[in-house]
């Protein structure tokens, strides 16, 4: 037993000296944790280089684009074939995917060999072979008789400027063939297909073999973004956000970058990690001073690497007791295979010991032992560097993405990574241990990257059909030139309409009188009370005007709360509620015993008799106080002034917010003379000639009008331009059939009608994975401000996605682009016929004047026009297009309608004086 024992310390002791002789020969080729990290680091600014226009020519780790665009998302369907060219012999498969998207695949595949004379002949030959040999499987598979998409994998160095073409940029692995170099060779394939006739193929996509292993995995793991090729070469491929690769146009999605780091260290950059054992490998290579990564992990150097660091060491003594066989001697007689072979659990000394005789030595027990630990070291080193530059690449996707934690799945394929017993799980241990912060899932390629090529062109089919069903469903938010010019025509037929005593009953644009019968001319001064009643809030003004300087408007306000029972009270209460507000304001203000003229902004329909006269229509935005529809507002303000008997006020104005805002800029402006409400609702202003105004007495001069051109389509007359998704929103609202123009362009609905094509496009299948959240089913949740958001230019779609995901939608890359789409045709649509409604009415200024041009300017306010990015430029460029003879510029209400009403006021009274007056 004792014996046992002794032998046993005997046996491990001699294996722990083996194991340090060989650890202090290759100590170089040892990486701790610090070096792994330098190398990561050194990595992530290689891949910098290589996406930057400005460095890619001089950058080892070229980047490449491959116009991949979407990994596959399970509903791809439908069959299609794939060849696959690489080696001595190429595959041709066919590629079944089911119609119910549930990852079942059938394959059909025939290898076929490349005759050497084929290899090192012309071009036009090895293509025509491939041609044939393709021909041969369609026909014995019998599948000939419908057009079949095709995608092809080609592992060799191409320049690819889109999915289907890709320039050969040099031949390696023993291809010679003339005359390909600097071809497309998409164009060289489909030029042998028609040649040989009768094959009746579509060439769809071209894919290396690295994206092709990454869209195999991708098909049953739809968090697969990285694919990683460890064989007889080397190489990686991920997702990257278009933004960042300025080798390509566009800013939006994400696209597939094949990395080609195989090249890393070209340029130095890993010089003092290069060994001199690798810079013999080097010199002895085809291609000298190249793919230095590859050279130091790839399968076809690794063997290589062995034999060279064996002979040295027997060279020194310290194997083999310094003898060295022929064999040891020849390049090549050590391969990888033998290095998984020697690292098996089981068997491996016993493999070592067989390995090393065929090779002509005569190995002792501590030079087997010596061996298996080179080998151990020189793999282990290449899982190393591969799990150091797959750390950079997660680390930038998990930065991409802004997150603390990345959950990823990362695509493997090469022979090393398959028939090495230990690689995988030293690469996975290394690649946790560098990034703590992603939890990956490495899944071995199955099928290889011909069913990757299959799945490539799977995705674009899908794609381009996903495309043009989302095209045809956003085209009738697209409004030609000639259907905005009929918008126009349509709007001023309304205009003329609503100004006739005759028609204006059933007139879908009201044009409404407002008593208000010029704009500031910079003479107004005095000191003005306003109220600003529209919503919730309740804001009291006081606003002095001096005299002569324009811009010299001094305003101090205070903002009130009105509860929601005094919202849905009596109206006596609401205005009791309203004056009690002006009392406290007043002795705030120590004004209590100043008799102001007041000016009453009140954003609710009235009809208007007088400037200071208006009847309620109808209560919104919340409001039901009883007793108020029908009746005067500006009586029942002066019926609550008196019940309180504090304080006199003289009210000589009320007001419409558009008007407001018409005149606060027109005191900044004086061509201004038409005032546009774009926000939760839409509404226009502007001043017309009295004669034309049928339903007020008199035909000197002009008086404002208020449009109220949210009524506009009310009589059917733009239904050629109204969608489904604008009727399902109307159908909802709590006003049917009304106010069928503000649905299409304000703010309160845009969002509404977003929701609804969100549905629909979700609903067949074309967004979202098809699922439906209840938050998306609820009204109102898609809000008109997330249309503003999502359509920044400064928003990554990182950020759409974030909007979305509070949303309760779970979307992807490809998602948020559609959905920034939709909200893009919806708002730009809402713009233009806002636009043509503009140019409608700065043409009939003009007509009105009798002039060949007008300059005008158009005072503005409400979010949609001040938040969105482009609303404001569509809408401008559209009064531009269709009102050539007109000059409109648009400025901004700043200080809103309290500063207006307060100069209406200051008009009213001086247009109240100057009747006066005896001429």
């Amino acid at each position: 037993m004792f014996a046992v024992h002794l032998l046993s310390f005997y046996f491990s002791k001699l294996q722990e000296d083996q194991i340090k002789k060989v650890d202090r020969y290759l100590y170089a080729m040892r990486l701790s944790d610090d070096q792994l990290k330098d190398i990561s680091a050194r990595f992530r600014q290689e891949m910098e280089k290589g996406l930057s226009n400005e460095s890619n020519a001089t950058a080892a780790v070229k980047m490449l684009p491959t116009h991949v665009y979407s990994t596959p998302d399970g509903s791809e369907k439908g069959e299609f074939l794939a060849l696959d060219l690489g080696g001595s012999k190429f595959k041709v498969l066919q590629v079944k995917v089911s119609e119910d998207g549930k990852g079942k695949v059938q394959m059909e595949s025939e290898t076929f060999p490349i005759p050497e004379e084929v290899l090192n002949g012309r071009g036009t030959e090895l293509f025509e072979h491939v041609a044939e040999s393709l021909k041969s499987f369609l026909q014995k598979n019998h599948i000939n008789h419908t057009r079949k998409p095709l995608g092809f994998t080609f592992s060799f160095p191409c320049a690819q400027s889109k999915i289907d073409e890709g320039v050969l940029l040099s031949w390696s692995k023993n291809f010679k063939a003339r005359g390909v170099q600097g071809n497309n060779v998409v164009q060289l394939l489909r030029k042998a297909i028609k040649k040989v006739g009768d094959v009746d193929v579509d060439v769809l996509a071209m894919v290396n073999d690295t994206v092709g292993a990454m869209m195999t995995c991708g098909y049953d793991d739809q968090n697969c973004e990285v694919g990683v090729i460890i064989g007889t070469g080397t190489n990686a491929c991920y997702m990257e956000e278009m933004r960042h690769i300025d080798l390509v146009e566009g800013d939006e999605g994400r696209m597939c970058v094949n990395t080609e780091w195989g090249a890393f260290g070209d340029d130095g950059v890993l010089d003092d990690f290069i060994t001199s054992f690798d810079r013999e490998i080097d010199a002895a290579s085809i291609n000298p001073g190249k793919q230095l990564f590859e050279k130091m992990v790839s399968g076809m150097y690794m063997g290589e690497l062995v034999r060279l660091i064996l002979l040295r060491m027997a060279k020194k003594g310290l194997l083999f007791r310094g003898q060295i066989s022929d064999a040891l001697r020849t390049k090549g007689t050590f391969q990888t295979n033998h290095i998984c072979l020697i690292e098996q659990y089981k068997g491996g000394l016993e493999n070592t010991k067989e390995i090393l005789e065929d090779l002509g030595l005569n190995p002792s027990d501590d030079d087997c032992i010596a061996v298996q630990h080179v080998c151990t070291i020189v793999s282990f080193r290449s899982a190393n560097l591969v799990a150091a530059a797959l750390a950079a690449i997660l680390t930038r996707i998990r930065e991409n993405k802004k997150l603390k934690t990345l959950r990823t799945t990362v695509g493997v394929d090469g022979t090393v990574y398959r028939t090495h017993p230990q690689y995988p799980k030293r690469l996975h241990k290394v690649v946790r241990h560098l990034v703590p912060d992603c939890h990956v899932r490495f899944v071995l390629s199955e099928s290889g990257s011909a069913k990757g090529a299959a799945m490539v062109t799977a995705v674009a089919q899908r794609l381009a059909s996903q495309r043009q069903e989302i095209d045809d469903t956003l085209a009738v938010f697209a409004l030609s030139p000639t259907q905005l010019q009929e918008v126009k025509a349509k709007m001023r037929v309304e205009l003329e309409r609503g100004l006739k005593k005759d028609s204006h009953p059933t007139a879908s644009v009201k044009m409404l009188p407002t008593y208000v019968y010029r704009t500031p001319n910079g003479t107004e001064r005095g000191k003005y009370l306003a109220l600003d009643l529209g919503g919730t809030n309740f804001r009291v003004l006081v606003v002095k005007i001096r005299t002569g300087m324009r811009n010299s408007v001094r305003m101090y306000n205070k903002i009130y709360a009105i509860p929601m029972e005094i919202m849905q009270g009596t109206g006596e209460e609401l205005f009791d509620h309203i004056v009690q507000c002006i009392s406290d304001f007043l002795d705030y203000m120590g004004m209590k015993n100043t008799r102001l003229p007041l000016g009453f902004t009140f954003s609710f329909p009235c009809n208007q008799t007088g400037i200071d006269k208006g009847d309620l229509v109808c209560w919104t935005k919340g409001f039901k106080a009883t007793d108020c529809e029908g009746y005067d507002v500006v009586d029942m303000l002066r019926e609550a002034i008196k019940r309180r008997n504090e304080f006199d006020l003289d009210i000589v104005a009320i007001v419409n917010d558009t008007v407001g805002t018409m005149m606060t800029c027109a005191y900044e402006d004086p061509k201004c003379q038409i005032g546009l409400i774009a926000g939760t609702g839409s509404n226009v202003c502007y001043m017309e000639e009295i004669k034309n105004i049928e339903i007020v007495e008199g035909d000197e001069g002009q008086m404002c009008v208020n449009t109220e051109w949210g009524g506009f389509g009310e009589n059917d007359n733009i239904e050629d331009i109204r969608t489904r998704y604008d009727r399902e929103v109307d159908e909802g609202s709590l006003n049917p059939g009304k106010q069928r123009f503000e649905k299409m362009t304000s703010g309160m609905y845009l969002g509404e009608i977003v929701r609804q094509i969100l549905i629909d496009l979700t609903k067949r299948g074309l967004l979202f994975r098809g699922r439906i959240t209840e938050r998306l089913k609820t009204r109102g949740i898609f809000e008109t401000k997330f249309l503003s958001q999502i359509e920044s230019d400064r928003l990554a779609l990182l950020q759409v996605r974030s909007i979305l995901q509070s949303l309760g939608l779970d979307s992807t890359c490809d998602d948020s682009i559609i959905v920034k789409e939709v909200c893009g045709a919806v708002s730009r649509r809402a713009a233009q016929i806002c636009g043509a409604g503009m140019a409608a009415i700065v043409d009939k200024i003009r007509e009105n004047r009798g002039l060949d041009s007008l300059e005008i300017t158009v005072g503005v306010d409400g979010t949609l026009y001040k938040l969105h990015p482009h609303f404001s430029t569509i809408l401008k460029d559209t009064v531009k297009d269709l009102a050539p003879n007109c000059k409109v510029d648009f400025i901004l209400s700043e200080d809103g309608s309290g500063k207006g009403a307060a100069l209406i006021t200051a008009v009213a009274r001086q247009h109240h004086i100057e009747k006066q007056e005896p001429h």
